[in-house]
């Protein structure tokens, strides 16, 4: 599987959703798509299913634009936070659809999962809870084996154990269906361990794709004496610092450190790092 988006723009008359955006995927593994809200994340992942098209730039999938495709849109697919199912269907039918619809689609796998998250085959969806209806997308997304599969905020209205068995499930499905995934969340500490790469927008723009492995190499937490933690950072690319009571904390990023003299040293989880480096005033350079 290939992703690449050259110069990407996508403007809503005078609001630009997206600026600039150059971006490549490939292979099969799980994508940590991150950014706050209005940053561009969903607009990305509906240009990418072939929704609707760009404003400027191009974006392929394999080669070929997904917009207008079949040949392409049938290996997507992208689960919504909401308004991915005709409110008038029931279950079953969705189910039904969605088998006629994917080439890989998995109906044993579908059913189990229904099972497992105590869907009623009947019920409408105009009437699932919310948390139903997350469960509902969740197994059309992971019973669909899709090469390309989406997920934008899929687990809305899940409790902690529903969300715990989507992940597990997610993983599973990941391993012996080998696929490129793209998962866009804020629950992020949760699910950061299933990431092989990560990719922060910002304003529409690219902030940062990385391996898991490699941001988590070029971040440090100093923490202890003020002056000291002033010494040993200076001229350094500090993205975070706060002091109480003469006790400092800084996170460092894409700095390599050898003398931190008597400071502790440590690692953000990358929810807090994510929070650190999408702060307004972070700049990061190279």
């Amino acid at each position: 599987m290939n992703i690449s988006t050259k110069h990407l723009r996508k403007q809503y008359l005078k609001e630009i959703a997206l600026n600039d955006l150059t971006l490549e995927f490939n292979g099969e593994k799980i994508v940590g798509l991150l950014g706050k809200n209005g940053a561009g994340k969903t607009t990305l992942m509906r240009i990418l299913a072939g929704h609707f098209q760009q404003t400027a730039g191009t974006i392929t999938v394999n080669g070929k634009s997904p917009f207008n495709n079949y040949e392409v849109t049938k290996d997507i697919c992208f689960i919504m936070e909401s308004n991915n199912f005709n409110e008038k269907f029931r279950v079953k039918d969705i189910l039904a659809v969605s088998a006629k619809f994917y080439p890989n689609w998995d109906h044993a796998y579908a059913e189990k999962l229904v099972d497992l998250f105590q869907l009623k085959r009947k019920h409408k969806v105009k009437n699932l809870s919310k948390g139903m209806y997350s469960a509902l997308g969740i197994i059309i997304g992971l019973a669909s084996h899709a090469p390309l599969t989406i997920f934008d905020e899929p687990y809305i209205g899940l409790d902690a154990s529903y969300r715990s068995l989507f992940y597990d499930l997610l993983l599973e499905s990941y391993q012996q269906h080998p696929r490129m995934i793209i998962l866009s969340t804020h629950l992020i500490d949760e699910v950061s361990k299933l990431f092989e790469e990560i990719v922060i927008l910002q304003n529409g723009q690219l902030m940062l794709h990385e391996k898991s492995d490699d941001l988590e190499r070029k971040h440090l937490v100093l923490t202890g004496n003020a002056e000291e933690i002033d010494r040993v950072t200076k001229n350094r690319q500090v993205i975070y610092e706060s002091t109480m009571l003469g006790q400092k904390m800084v996170v460092l990023y894409g700095e390599e450190m050898t003398d931190v003299g008597t400071l502790k040293v440590s690692r953000a989880s990358l929810q807090e790092l994510f929070v650190y480096l999408t702060k307004e005033e972070v700049r990061l350079h190279a």
